[in-house]
């Protein structure tokens, strides 16, 4: 089983009826009327989406976090059952959901902002030992942010890392909830010798390696920054790094040396809601599938398996996008 850790949230995301066709894809502007664009409530939050996903594909998985008793909460425990997701590590609190109000901007890219105050996930506390039959942890986004819940996650990749489990991160950086990026960058580094796999976009890693503004602006560096960034964060822990590149594909540094991209697959994209996410499910199940949920397993992995293993998840992403909001594919539509 893997096992996802982290926020479940509700994003709210502009209805593209009350957009004018003018400003389509833009996502802030108000109707021709004057009357603001009404907001579509959807599930989901990095790590949620990621479960939910990995469901999909058909990987036993379980979610792990602290869920609102309110409406919202309701609905999104409904969605992880609906999607064949464990929901027995799943804790309940009656803290409001977390809401994320997305602005979707021209080129189906979107940004956030965030109503996270006295939320339920943020009261997340560790749990006991993971199952015995574990044989993945995935964790990221908002979760290691917000405290007090960001230590218990913290606390729960540490233990898990050094019982054994492979671990995976995806920081998906939300710089507005980032008080002190030095301080979070200087955590960040301090989980790299607990990780087997760093998943991250290009301009996460930009912002992180100090080069870049964050998800709602340009970065401000270049592919050899990230790529310098990247061997920096080999040598302290994973066993490989995955880049997501946008239209330019993804791309996997290996510790051992070497480094191999696939192009990304061409799609019409409605908006990039859930693609990063749709992608760590995409890693986690296709490794699994070469039987490489392991450290030494990935360290092992050669050229043909990480092409395989890569152009997987692209053509997940690609689904991804081209539907509104995060609606990872299911495992029939990537057979087909």
């Amino acid at each position: 089983m893997i096992v996802v850790a982290g926020e479940a949230l509700i994003d709210l995301v502009p209805s593209p009826q009350d957009t004018p066709p003018s400003l389509e894809g833009t996502g802030a502007a108000p109707t021709s009327d004057d009357r603001l664009p009404a907001l579509l409530p959807r599930r989901g939050g990095g790590p949620y989406n990621t479960a939910v996903a990995l469901g999909r594909l058909g990987s036993p998985a379980a979610f792990c976090s602290r869920i609102s008793t309110d409406s919202f909460g309701e609905a999104l425990l409904q969605g992880l059952v609906g999607g064949g997701v464990d929901t027995s590590l799943v804790q309940r609190g009656s803290e409001p959901t977390t809401l994320a109000v997305a602005d979707i901007s021209a080129d189906g890219s979107a940004g956030y902002g965030f109503y996270a105050d006295g939320t339920a996930d943020r009261l997340f506390t560790l749990p006991p030992a993971l199952p015995a039959g574990v044989r993945a942890l995935s964790l990221g986004t908002c979760s290691l942010v917000l405290e007090p819940g960001a230590s218990a996650y913290e606390s729960l990749l540490r233990r898990e890392a050094r019982r054994g489990v492979f671990t995976a991160l995806d920081p998906n950086i939300r710089s507005g909830l980032i008080p002190d990026p030095d301080a979070y960058r200087a955590r960040f580094l301090s989980w790299l010798p607990d990780l087997a796999l760093l998943k991250l976009s290009e301009e996460d890693a930009l912002w992180l390696a100090g080069a870049g503004t964050g998800d709602d602006a340009a970065p401000g560096g270049t592919w050899e920054t990230v790529a310098a960034a990247a061997q920096e964060w080999l040598a302290a822990g994973p066993a490989a790094i995955v880049l997501t590149r946008g239209g330019d594909g993804l791309t996997v540094l290996r510790r051992g040396g070497g480094e191999l991209t696939v192009p990304g697959e061409r799609v019409t994209v409605v908006d990039t809601i859930g693609a990063g996410d749709t992608v760590n499910a995409a890693l986690l199940h296709r490794l699994d599938a070469h039987d490489a949920l392991s450290y030494a397993a990935v360290a092992a992995l050669g050229d043909d398996d990480w092409r395989d293993i890569l152009r997987f998840a692209a053509r997940a992403a690609a689904v991804t996008c081209s539907r509104a909001g995060a609606e990872p594919p299911f495992a029939t539509e990537l057979a087909a």
